[in-house]
């Protein structure tokens, strides 16, 4: 069944069907009823380049992805993409993924405004500051942004977790546990969210009194071996940390192999906490987790982002909107006690 025979089995026009199929108002709703009762019957879904004749729009987000930033394989993005995708496909959308260099990402936004060739885009990774956000506000292409970004001239629509808090209260959290040498390895600091989850943290060393000592700081890509390397440094030194504070998942796996192999018992000897994104291939796993974490689900951001994102492209007179989700602690057994001294 296509579009034309469709038609023909109703005796409407191609044009009434697919308008009917696709929401427009001017369908009488008799007709509108007609048409959606035939395609269910004989399973017709109209193609995506039918709806986008029909609606004038590309029916494409678009995702602009810098090589620098090796989101492809970058697990997250990938858990990110799975969720965006689950609402794209319900709603009739396809996604255009453009991997381009850092010094041709804004060119890459500029091309799709002007061939049309996206309805819309989700801005990933947003740094301090982003001159993307400006740049998509003028050329008028919608967007949503996965994060938020500092110091910027206009609002817009954005969605995010509120890392300042969550790392502030896993700080506070290890404080109230006797610890107080408490070493941070952070993602780049360059990027938004690194850049709030450093700020909670000295947010609670502050409160509590503590010293903020950058020699037991960090930040990098989030990779397994950055968290071995650095746990490695940082306890063999004079005064190690009694605990860590970790970015991802990914990294905290890398402290957690170093202190193994130094023949020190995570959470009994060392605490570790951890930002967990419930990746898809990565469970804590158990009735109790291997890590203690700030949990946040990447892919139900991706959901989220992609709900807005649609909204703001269906309904042009929409409000500017924010959603800010709190991560949720969640004890695992990687924390305990500071140790005492003898």
């Amino acid at each position: 069944m296509n579009l034309k025979k469709l038609s023909q089995m109703l005796n409407l026009s191609q044009t009434t069907v697919s308008r009917a199929l696709n929401g427009f108002p001017e369908v009488k709703e008799k007709t509108r009823i007609r048409v959606l009762a035939a395609a269910a019957q004989h399973n017709y879904r109209p193609s995506r380049l039918a709806k986008s004749l029909a609606t004038g729009r590309a029916m494409s987000i678009g995702h602009v992805l810098p090589t620098s930033k090796q989101e492809m394989v970058n697990p997250i993005f990938t858990d990110f993409i799975a969720g965006a995708g689950e609402v794209y496909a319900k709603s009739g959308y396809h996604m255009s993924l453009t991997v381009v260099t850092d010094d041709n990402e804004e060119a890459a936004y500029r091309e799709m405004a002007s061939k049309r060739s996206v309805d819309g885009v989700i801005v990933h990774g947003p740094r301090v500051p982003d001159s993307r956000i400006e740049l998509l506000q003028d050329i008028g292409l919608p967007f949503v942004v996965h994060g938020r970004a500092q110091d910027t001239k206009n609002d817009y629509s954005w969605f995010d977790v509120n890392n300042r808090s969550a790392f502030k209260n896993a700080t506070k959290f290890l404080i109230d546990f006797g610890h107080k040498h408490i070493a941070l390895l952070n993602g780049r600091e360059i990027m938004d969210f690194a850049s709030r989850r450093r700020q909670g943290y000295e947010d609670a060393l502050t409160s509590a009194g503590l010293v903020i000592d950058p020699n037991i700081m960090r930040n990098d890509d989030m990779t397994e071996p950055y968290g071995y390397t650095s746990t490695m440094q940082m306890m063999n030194t004079p005064t190690p940390p009694t605990a860590f504070l970790v970015s991802s998942i990914i990294p905290a796996l890398g402290v957690r192999r170093a202190l193994l192999d130094l023949g020190i018992q995570p959470g009994k000897q060392v605490s570790i906490i951890t930002h967990d994104d419930v990746l898809s291939f990565l469970k804590m796993g158990g009735d109790v987790p291997l890590f203690t974490a700030t949990k946040s689900s990447v892919r139900e951001a991706g959901k989220a982002c992609a709900e807005m994102l649609l909204t703001q492209i269906n309904n042009p007179e929409h409000k500017i909107c924010h959603e800010l989700w709190e991560a949720e602690l969640v004890i695992g057994t990687s924390t305990g006690p500071a140790p005492t001294s003898d």
